[in-house]
């Protein structure tokens, strides 16, 4: 028996609940920006990468694109099948791990938003790689030219928020810039227990991991869900936001 991975077990749990988290409740208004600043033809081919609970992929759907969403948990794919039909779209959901996708120069755009497995790593991974499988995979399923948009962890943000306490327990690592903790998260179902595995990034790193993986960045904004913009980074936001096209 498969012994699953620490996101996938708690986004399966969580999967009920997902959609009640306060930033999902712009949707609309989110996919409006991305359309514009990625200039998808109509009816074109879209990937989503770590697409949840479908939120962003089913809209794409009602405007008349081809969608494939990929996610590593049944239960947040599980509540995107319902989702889409109760919107009666039809979206092609693939469960995988997004460092193990492979396909190959199919798509005409792809989009991985809000932690969609992007910075999330799990025990024994060494967080580069992982993020960089992860490109490699989307820079594979592009076709030639095709734009991307990525949503990632603000490491400026978490420079000015740590402490040394924070360094010295082991929360946070100054060198590879992933917090290991025990956290409690107060979310939908209640509070819980989660251990965190994150890495987070600053704009010059996202911009060589990108290059690395055979796309070009041609912008990085302020990319916290509920005030994506055309702007430079806030600080303190907790978001980064990246737009690239293959080479």
């Amino acid at each position: 028996m498969t012994t699953k991975n620490q996101w996938e077990a708690f986004f399966d749990n969580h999967a009920p609940h997902y959609m009640q988290n306060v930033f999902t409740r712009n949707t609309l208004a989110e996919v409006d920006f991305l359309l514009e600043v990625l200039s998808i033809a109509a009816g074109a081919s879209i990937l989503d990468m770590g697409c949840g609970t479908g939120r962003h992929a089913i809209e794409l759907a009602r405007r008349g694109y081809r969608v494939t969403g990929v996610d590593i948990s049944a239960g947040m794919l599980a509540q995107a099948r319902q989702a889409a039909s109760d919107a009666g779209v039809q979206v092609e959901w693939v469960q995988s791990d997004a460092t193990q996708f492979a396909i190959t120069s199919q798509f005409d755009a792809a989009i991985c938003l809000c932690e969609g497995a992007f910075g999330l790593f799990n025990v024994g991974e060494d967080p580069d790689e992982h993020d960089r499988a992860i490109l490699r995979a989307i820079s594979a399923a592009l076709k030639p030219g095709a734009p991307c948009m990525l949503t990632t962890l603000n490491g400026m943000a978490k420079i000015r928020a740590v402490t040394q306490e924070d360094v010295e327990q082991g929360r946070f690592d100054p060198v590879t810039m992933t917090i290991n903790s025990e956290q409690l998260w107060d979310l939908p179902g209640g509070q819980q227990h989660v251990h965190v595995r994150e890495r987070y990034y600053t704009p010059p790193e996202l911009a060589w991991l990108f290059e690395q993986t055979g796309l070009t960045v041609a912008h990085m904004w302020g990319g916290t869900a509920g005030k994506w913009g055309q702007r430079a980074p806030d600080l303190d936001e907790i978001e980064i936001m990246v737009v690239a096209r293959k080479k």
